[in-house]
């Protein structure tokens, strides 16, 4: 598994902050590539794969269990931020507040943050939840990549009419990125890495 990419190498990672509250948040310094997506969409799978690693990031037993902003830093020169997932039915009304507070607080004057990667599950298409996450995105004029996940889990007729689904949907951006990704295949993982060098590094 390739674990050099441009000037990165992804041997040099580690988990550099977890943030539960606003004040510990990190707005400045190294470029930042966040990952968005809701609880079970498979960000913390995404980032493992991505990083070539198996247990870097903790995949929850619980979908939306823990709210906290990671930060993973490669090789002293990026930081890919895990953005707590959203959209969890069984999330309780203070969580949910929480949970508004944090991202917010994440976006608003984060002048290191230079791309948000939108995680869509393929099978689920994008959801109301989405859409809002999308609308937030736009707000704050912060430029974004569509990465479709799981796409292992549907054949080739399924995924083409899913995806041609998701990036014509209204709520998305016109001629935005999109890459097709498969944790488990490891599909997506060279096309996904170097558009974040490209565009960031």
């Amino acid at each position: 598994m390739e674990m050099k990419f441009g000037e990165l190498n992804l041997h040099n990672t580690e988990l550099a902050l977890t943030a539960g509250l606003d004040r510990q948040l990190i707005k400045e310094g190294l470029p930042q590539v966040a990952f968005s997506g809701r609880s079970n969409v498979g960000k913390s799978s995404l980032i493992n794969s991505l990083l070539g690693r198996k247990k870097l990031a903790r995949v929850s037993s619980e979908p939306g269990k823990t709210i906290t902003v990671n930060y993973y830093c490669i090789d002293k020169k990026l930081n890919l931020v895990d953005l707590p997932g959203y959209g969890f039915a069984r999330r309780s009304k203070t969580d949910i507040a929480k949970w508004s507070k944090l991202t917010a607080g994440y976006f608003e004057n984060n002048s290191s943050l230079m791309l948000v990667l939108q995680l869509v599950d393929s099978r689920a298409g994008i959801t109301s939840d989405d859409r809002q996450m999308l609308d937030w995105l736009y707000h704050y004029d912060i430029p974004y990549m569509l990465v479709i996940t799981k796409c292992d889990k549907l054949n080739k007729t399924e995924l083409t009419k899913q995806v041609d689904k998701i990036i014509n949907d209204p709520a998305v951006r016109p001629q935005t990125e999109c890459v097709l990704y498969s944790s488990l295949k490891g599909l997506g993982r060279e096309a996904l890495m170097n558009s974040i060098i490209e565009k960031v590094m």
